[in-house]
């Protein structure tokens, strides 16, 4: 795409923001980079979902979770196939039995071309994190460039093997279309039914190797009350057998299970003595995916990363947590979507 073109686009983009219609500016950039990639588009697009959730006015229920009747006689996490995949597949899956499972929500092709973006990023992160250069695949989104945590935290991240799916705008665009075209944004929408934003924090690209430490824990744990959340684990490689996997409780948590205790690593993790102890009878469940399956559950799933010392392959996967307009926890920085 021509520069001129480039800057007539994103001309019109804030003109179109500067008046607060950010929406409209966020859809004539994705029309115009879904038709040629570029990087500034890329780059503007993360920070107009920025500044445009700031217009949003929450609009949820009264009551969350949402009531569910749990009259099914499925056992175990819920199932539906992509074109069953709405709102209310979501309700009944993540409140009825604590997760939903997606099979082939994005195509092999799709979770191929996604490994590819993601080796990319990696590869672009590190040489900034080397040279201190500035290639198109990683550009860091400055929130607040002065925040000490987020810097601690963007560097923890990439050092355990992951990015912030925001810090590689093209990235955001690849999963954000991704997930557009397979309906899982509406869903999510239809699910909380008021706006939703992606977190820049808790949205990662993953090359998970098979000697990673694994905690069981809730996410609910260190996020914080009254939030509203679904969060997207998107397999892009096969997990289970050959590289590492998740290990869950396949139940309904209606609160917090104790932390800190009976085998815990950390205070905001669950020990396995507790876990054996509110898996009774049943147990825990090692899950197997295969490139392009997802998981969608809400920040009291009990779940940690599946591990087994015959494992010898990286586990490549996308984790995007959604949170609601109303009780939106703000330190995890929103992006519209």
């Amino acid at each position: 795409m021509s520069s001129d073109r480039v800057d007539d686009v994103l001309g019109e983009a804030n003109r179109l923001a500067a008046s607060g219609n950010h929406r409209e500016a966020i859809e004539l950039l994705t029309a115009t980079n879904r038709a040629e990639a570029s990087s500034a588009l890329e780059q503007r697009l993360v920070e107009l979902r920025h500044e445009a959730f700031r217009l949003v006015e929450p609009r949820g229920a009264a009551q969350w979770p949402p009531s569910v009747d749990n009259t099914t006689s499925f056992q175990g996490i819920a199932e539906v196939t992509p074109d069953q995949l709405d709102g209310e597949a979501i309700r009944r899956g993540i409140i009825g039995h604590g997760a939903l499972r997606v099979n082939g929500l994005v195509s092999a092709e799709c979770a191929a071309d996604l490994v590819s973006g993601i080796d990319a990023a990696m590869e672009a992160a590190d040489g900034i994190d080397r040279s201190g250069s500035a290639p198109p695949w990683f550009h860091p989104f400055a929130s607040d460039p002065d925040d000490a945590d987020t810097k601690y935290e963007r560097s923890f991240v990439f050092h355990g093997g992951g990015i912030w799916t925001a810090d590689s705008p093209r990235m955001l665009f690849k999963v954000l279309e991704a997930l557009g075209e397979a309906g899982l944004i509406a869903a999510i929408r239809d699910y909380f039914g008021e706006e939703a934003a992606v977190s820049l924090k808790k949205s990662t690209l993953r090359v998970v190797s098979p000697t990673s430490n694994s905690n069981w824990h809730q996410d609910g744990a260190f996020l914080g009350k009254g939030i509203r959340s679904c969060n997207l684990w998107l397999a892009l490689s096969p997990c289970g057998i050959d590289a590492p996997t998740l290990d869950v409780v396949p139940r309904r948590f209606d609160s917090l299970v104790e932390t800190g205790t009976k085998g815990a690593y950390f205070d905001w993790s669950v020990g396995d003595g507790a876990v054996a102890e509110v898996a009774a009878p049943d147990g825990a469940d090692r899950m197997m995916f295969e490139a392009g399956d997802a998981l969608l559950f809400d920040e009291l799933f009990l779940h940690r990363t599946g591990i087994d010392p015959a494992m010898t392959m990286p586990r490549y996967a996308i984790e995007s947590w959604f949170f609601a307009a109303t009780g939106y926890p703000m330190a995890q920085v929103p992006l519209l979507v």
